[in-house]
């Protein structure tokens, strides 16, 4: 119990540090099958549209890239005008999630989430 706890704690100060880089607007970190873990998302509901759906599309883009011989994707990027959705694999259990304003600064925040998704995949083991 206090090990889950203990968890938990340092996936949140991940999420937290994560945030602090300009044009971040929000972040995830949910199980590789699209359930939430946790999120700096203040609506509950929209956290686990946005981990179900974003699992959905980290896992069709590994398999078409597997598939195509490319090998496993490091990082899977949905861009529009409003932003974007960025997300990568966290070790085998979990991935990172990361909501952008269009003016966020594409390499540094990709360079973090290396980072985070690092912490994250030490911390669930």
């Amino acid at each position: 119990m206090m090990n889950e706890i203990r968890t938990i704690e340092v996936m949140e100060s991940t999420l937290k540090e994560i945030n602090k880089i300009g044009g971040i607007e929000s972040s995830a970190i949910a199980s590789r099958d699209g359930l939430l873990i946790c999120s700096t998302l203040r609506d509950q509901k929209r956290a686990e549209v946005l981990v179900a759906m974003s699992a959905t599309m980290i896992g069709a883009a590994e398999a078409a890239s597997i598939e195509l011989e490319k090998g496993i994707p490091e990082i899977t990027i949905v861009e529009s005008k409003k932003g974007k959705i960025i997300g990568t694999g966290a070790g085998p259990k979990a991935i990172l999630l990361v909501m952008t304003r269009p003016e966020a600064n594409l390499g540094l925040v990709l360079v973090e989430m290396k980072k985070a998704s690092e912490k994250i995949k030490q911390v669930l083991g």
